[in-house]
């Protein structure tokens, strides 16, 4: 499984999907996203995974994702201890009322 994106010099792939992760290849450099560090990634399409474009040769996005991430985000973990919470849509907080028969 590879994506391409290609620009002047600049490259990004989506080496690898496994059930922990994804793997890729940014200029010349290989990391592992697993999905406990980003959760946005667990339920998508492969897809949707490989439409990654790499943006002034540091800034990574999934257009179809929504999803930004910078390579020092992935290169020094330690610099940003705030990681994303994906939860689950809460139930509604209005109640159904159901109409009696008349």
């Amino acid at each position: 499984m590879k994506s391409s994106k290609r620009g002047a010099g600049i490259s990004v792939n989506v080496e690898n999907i496994t059930p922990f992760g994804l793997w890729l290849f940014v200029n010349g450099q290989e990391y592992f996203l697993n999905y406990q560090d980003y959760p946005y990634f667990k339920e998508q399409t492969i897809k949707a995974i490989q439409t990654v474009k790499l943006l002034h040769g540091y800034h990574l996005y999934w257009p179809d994702l929504d999803v930004d991430l910078e390579i020092d985000n992935l290169e020094n973990p330690e610099k940003y201890p705030l990681k994303s919470k994906v939860t689950k849509s809460a139930p509604s907080r209005h109640p159904v009322r159901r109409m009696a028969n008349a």
